[in-house]
């Protein structure tokens, strides 16, 4: 009998630990879902920008280059050479060029985690955010849809004091990361539309000259 009351006793505690546990990681939770909306108000008012940019890709190579962004859904990666590659999008389409082979890839942007970097704002909605991490100095967005782009993810990193981007991470079905940093980055700049134009004609003659 005094054993069961006992063991009655030690569930009734874990229990109560186990509350007091989540009790105590609300507000933590709180306080990162508050973080989120305050950074994606901002992005959103970030309308277009500019800088430099470095990778990291899954085998740790490093590559470098210019950067531009102008949201909603347009992106431009102009990679120094000896890379031979650029990387637009124009709202709808990425095209990844290889000047040196002459050949070009064509995405649906829809279809590809840059959508929820481009979007008009960041969606938070439904089951698109993983988790979402704050830190001293980044706050760590981690976003995925599975119904578009399967199991690929985006990380997003932002200054938690500023709210800019610092850099993001795409995480393949494979589980491969490509990282980008950003750095020199000015906001507010005016592009020409030619910035983000894809020459469709062009990307069609280099699809078929790879094939």
């Amino acid at each position: 009998m005094i054993l069961g009351v006992t063991d009655f006793l030690a569930r009734r505690m874990a229990v109560v630990a186990m509350a007091l546990a989540a009790l105590s990681l609300a507000p933590i939770a709180a306080q990162a879902a508050q973080s989120a909306d305050q950074i994606a108000a901002h992005f959103s008012s970030v309308r277009t920008m500019m800088g430099e940019f470095v990778q990291f890709g899954p085998r740790g190579e490093q590559t470098g280059g210019k950067f531009y962004i102008e949201r909603p859904g347009k992106i431009r990666f102009d990679y120094e050479e000896p890379s031979g590659f650029r990387v637009t999008s124009d709202g709808s389409s990425v095209v990844i060029m290889n000047k040196k082979l002459n050949t070009a890839d064509l995405y649906p942007l829809s279809k590809t985690p840059l959508k929820l970097l481009l979007d008009e704002r960041i969606d938070l909605s439904g089951d698109k955010v993983q988790t979402v991490r704050e830190d001293n100095d980044l706050t760590t967005i981690k976003m995925s849809d599975k119904s578009v782009f399967g199991n690929s993810t985006i990380t997003m990193m932002f200054d938690t004091n500023s709210y800019d981007l610092r850099q993001w991470t795409i995480t393949d079905a494979q589980g491969k990361d490509t990282t980008v940093m950003i750095f020199n980055v000015q906001q507010g700049v005016t592009f020409d539309p030619s910035v983000f134009k894809i020459d469709y004609r062009r990307v069609d003659a280099m699809s078929r000259n790879k094939r």
